[in-house]
């Protein structure tokens, strides 16, 4: 099977392998600042754990891409979104005053010189009605004046980023033009020439799909096989109506919380599939079919 030459940054091993990067943390860093606009290099990050237990009654855990720390002890929370998603916000809202609540507890409930939070979504897909690709929101009065910038909230939509590299100066727009377009590459005649820039040479190094090895990329073609399979068999079935049973009644208003939930864990890579089964209490077909879509949003 004849794949890509870059692996995309938003797919689940994309994504581990440049922001989720523990033993090279250069892309990471850089991108963060980036993001947050801040001038002062970030210098070094610890990686925390993305789990936190028994939030809500219809969930055991709740789970978020990417977690770390400053050198000054600000926390970061990354989200990764590929498809629609109208009440996304909702859930970053949650995600980051978990955190708040986490972190105020820690200082025994003292308010004072509390570290700042960021809360990072990168969406595939547009879900805010301004037209910026890059929304930094804080806590601000009705005449815009910024009120509290302890927590604040970063959203990124690819889908409105149309910038020509003649256009491209900032790290933040290489960033989004590099997760936008590096799976469309297929000649190294296309490369920008930002590309050559250390924090970009290094994630970009790790989406090579050439610098693979033979096993890995077996591996790589058998998995999209079989997924494709799976998605053709779950189409046919559901057209000759046996999964209608299953697909209406008291399993609709479960569909949709299981399949957020197997995405979730696909793109974190953690577990195996049959882990991911298991935990979801859905068949192996279920999870292939989930991750084709992953897979076919991102191709599209």
């Amino acid at each position: 099977m004849e794949l890509p030459l870059f692996i995309p940054i938003v797919s689940d091993y994309g994504f581990k392998v440049t922001f989720g990067n523990e033993s090279d943390t250069l892309f990471l860093r850089t991108a963060l600042q980036a993001l947050i606009k801040s001038p002062v290099p970030i210098r070094d990050v610890r990686f925390d754990k993305t789990v936190f237990e028994s939030l809500t009654p219809d969930s055991r855990s709740g789970i978020f891409d990417l977690a770390c720390t400053d050198e000054n002890g600000h926390h970061f929370i990354v989200e990764m979104q590929l498809g629609n998603a109208p009440n996304f916000l909702q859930r970053m809202k949650f995600y980051g005053l978990h955190k708040f609540n986490t972190v105020v507890e820690r200082g025994k409930f003292d308010f004072a010189n509390l570290p700042k939070i960021y809360c990072i979504a990168f969406l595939v897909k547009s879900i805010l009605e301004t037209p910026a690709y890059h929304t930094v929101s804080n806590l601000r009065d009705e005449q815009g004046n910024l009120v509290d910038d302890q927590m604040t909230f970063i959203t990124v939509e690819l889908a409105k980023f149309n910038l020509t590299l003649s256009a491209i100066q900032t790290d933040l727009d290489k960033l989004i033009y590099t997760m936008k377009t590096i799976q469309d590459v297929t000649e190294p005649t296309q490369y920008p020439e930002f590309w050559d820039e250390e924090w970009l040479k290094r994630a970009i190094h790790e989406l090579n799909t050439r610098k693979m090895t033979a096993e890995e990329r077996y591996q790589f073609a058998r998995i999209t096989a079989i997924n494709a399979e799976a998605v053709r068999k779950v189409a046919e079935e559901r057209k000759e109506g046996r999964l209608e049973g299953r697909l209406e009644g008291r399993l609709e208003g479960q569909l949709e919380a299981k399949t957020e939930s197997v995405k979730k864990a696909l793109i974190r890579g953690k577990l195996s599939l049959e882990e991911i089964a298991e935990d979801n209490d859905v068949s192996p077909e279920f999870i292939l079919s989930v991750q084709q879509q992953l897979r076919d949003k991102t191709d599209n």
